[in-house]
C-alpha cells in the first residue's frame, strides 16, 4: 500500500509543534532528497526526524532526539499500516516543555497517524492476467458478463474479438466457459492493479 500524493499535517502537544510530511518515495535517493528538501525549508527546526520504507530497505533517524524516541515510532507507525515506498519527516519546534522518553514516542507516532489518515492509501494488487479470442457469434453471448464480472483491460475487434483481463476470483473461469462452450481463457502472466483507494 502506498500514499498517493504529498500530505501534511500539524499537531502541537504541550508547545511542541510536529509538523508531518508523507510522500511516496521510490529509492532512497528520493527519500534523501525530500529530506533536504524540508530541511532547508525549516532550516530553524529543533529537529527534522525521518522514516523511510521501500521495499526491503527501511531507514529511520532520531535527528538529534533521544535515541529510540523519533525515528522508531515513526517507522513502526507506518509499518503498522502497510505502507510502502513511502517515508515520513517529521518536524518539530520545541515548545520549552520536555515531554520525556514516553511522550517523545507517543508525539512521533502521532504526528505519523494522523497524518496518515489525512491522505489517500492506495494498494497495488496482482492479479491473474488473460487473453481470450472469439467469434463475434460467441463474443456476443459472453460480452456482458466480461465486462461487468471481469477487470477488462482491453478489447481487440479483427476477424475475431480478442478480450484481455483480469480476474479477482478463479472460478469465473468457468462461468466464461460455459458461455463459451469450453473455449478457455490463456493465462498471459500477472497484472499490478491499482485498488482500494481508501479515503481515511
Amino acid at each position: 500500500m502506498y500514499i498517493k500524493q504529498e500530505v501534511s499535517n500539524t499537531i502541537v502537544i504541550e508547545k511542541s509543534k510536529f509538523i508531518t510530511y508523507m510522500k511516496r518515495v521510490k529509492s532512497e535517493e528520493e527519500f534523501k532528497d525530500y529530506l533536504n528538501q524540508i530541511k532547508k525549508k525549516h532550516y530553524d527546526a529543533s529537529h527534522v526526524c525521518s522514516g523511510f520504507i521501500c521495499h526491503n530497505i527501511n531507514r529511520s533517524s532520531d535527528d538529534g532526539e533521544p535515541s529510540g524516541t523519533a525515528g522508531a515510532p515513526i517507522l513502526n507507525a507506518l509499518v503498522k499500516n502497510n505502507l510502502d515506498e513511502v517515508c515520513a519527516l517529521v518536524v518539530r519546534y520545541f515548545g520549552g516543555t520536555k515531554l520525556g522518553t514516553g511522550g517523545l514516542i507517543r508525539a512521533y507516532s502521532s504526528a505519523v497517524s494522523e497524518c496518515i489518515k489525512t491522505g489517500t492509501l492506495i494498494e497495488n494488487i496482482e492479479y491473474p492476467k488473460y487473453n481470450l479470442v472469439l467469434t463475434y457469434e460467441l463474443a456476443n453471448k459472453v460480452e456482458h458478463y466480461i465486462k461487468n464480472n471481469t477487470i477488462l483491460l482491453n478489447t481487440k475487434y479483427d476477424e475475431n474479438i480478442t478480450f484481455q483481463f483480469a480476474l479477482d476470483d478463479k472460478n469465473k473461469l468457468e462461468t466464461i466457459k460455459e458461455y463459451t462452450k469450453g473455449i478457455v481463457p490463456i493465462y498471459i502472466g500477472i497484472e499490478n492493479i491499482e485498488q482500494k483507494e481508501q479515503e481515511q
